[in-house]
């Protein structure tokens, strides 16, 4: 009487291993049949690179990445992720966002996207919205100030490892990301996927109140609040000067605090911005590609300058000016036109919280206004 629960108890244990192999094997089925719908081809008949001693690993982690596009020489780990992004080469940009009009090649990238524009993924401290989860926690750090990746060269640090390896290119010079039409290379795969738009002409984003239209979604965004916004919420905590955005204060603070996080890898000089040490790097060392206009023969550092420069020869003048009928090559141009017209007074004292519009007569103040409080102290 004893032996029969043990006997039922077997039995039991072997039906319910029957079931998960079962289902084992029913969930491996299903992974072969997503995988042969999403590729188009059956990923048992998929084609690795012969030379295994070729495989490179990718700069995020250390996952092999076997998969080689032709193109730009940009690796992968599946045969999946190298398909779609064949589609950036082609322009296939099948799926669009309704809201921004951001393009993509495949619907998860935009479903992913589309967080953006929702509060699935908002942080609750500067109400910014997020693509996923991992991108919202990592940008939490950035308000607790933690940033454990610290640059061995320059000493600047970093929220994840990922940033400091890209950060670190700028000093190697490595830059993996190779055009297939002008041999000219980039440090970033995304950087390369914009420099394709200059040989294809391709510019997907159009300002709805100029028509002016740009090759990324962040320079559209930076030209509306350039030029059709006038607020500058973002104030110097040692000089009190106004800025539209955290970019350009954070540039306009290292004025005060002496930084130079970008050094040359040639010389001991060092740099505020990035395209201080690219236009170091050509004069001083013969390293980049000089833009030169066809017209002139002049020489530039930087593509926006030789462009804004070809406007003087064809006498464009896109930026006009709301008030009156002037119009004016370049955006600065328009900015110093338009304080005539306005009342707007972007600096302003540290001491006394008086408000000017140049910053020559703020400064001007600054000498008499510390002047009268060191007296009056006296």
């Amino acid at each position: 009487m004893q032996s029969e629960p043990e006997n039922t108890t077997v039995s039991e244990l072997s039906w319910l291993l029957l079931c998960c192999m079962i289902e084992i094997v029913s969930l491996t089925i299903m992974s072969v049949c997503r995988a042969i719908l999403y590729t188009g081809e059956s990923c048992f008949e998929v084609k690795i690179e012969a030379d295994s001693n070729d495989i490179t690993e990718h700069p995020d982690d250390d996952k092999p990445r076997p998969y080689l596009c032709t193109v730009c020489d940009k690796r992968f780990s599946a045969k999946r992720y190298l398909n779609l992004h064949k589609l950036t080469h082609t322009r296939e940009m099948l799926y669009s966002c309704t809201q921004c009009e951001k393009q993509f090649t495949c619907h998860q990238y935009l479903r992913k996207h589309t967080n953006v524009h929702s509060s699935k993924y908002k942080c609750t401290q500067c109400g910014k919205c997020c693509r996923s989860n991992a991108e919202l926690t990592g940008h939490r750090q950035s308000h607790s100030g933690e940033k454990p990746f610290e640059c061995f060269v320059c000493s600047k640090r970093f929220i994840t490892l990922a940033e400091l390896r890209r950060h670190s290119r700028i000093h190697s010079g490595e830059k993996p990301y190779k055009c297939n039409l002008c041999d000219k290379a980039f440090s970033q795969s995304e950087t390369l996927n914009t420099h394709m738009r200059v040989h294809t002409g391709d510019k997907p984003y159009k300002c709805s109140l100029c028509d002016k239209r740009f090759t990324q979604s962040s320079n559209l965004l930076s030209h509306k609040r350039h030029v059709h916004s006038n607020s500058r919420p973002y104030d110097c905590r040692y000089c009190g000067k106004l800025f539209k955005t955290t970019g350009e204060l954070n540039l306009h603070v290292r004025i005060h605090t002496g930084a130079k996080p970008y050094s040359c890898r040639h010389c001991s000089e060092s740099f505020t911005q990035l395209g201080q040490l690219k236009t170091h790097l050509l004069k001083s060392h013969n390293e980049g590609t000089w833009f030169t206009c066809h017209i002139c023969q002049k020489k530039f550092s930087r593509s926006d300058n030789l462009s804004k420069h070809l406007l003087r020869h064809e006498g464009v003048k896109p930026y006009l000016c709301s008030e009156c009928a002037e119009s004016f090559c370049t955006v600065d141009e328009l900015k110093r036109h338009q304080s005539k017209h306005s009342d707007f007074k972007p600096f302003c004292c540290a001491l006394c919280g008086k408000d000017f519009k140049g910053k020559h007569a703020v400064k001007r103040h600054f000498k008499t206004c510390s002047g009268t409080l060191l007296f009056s102290d006296v």
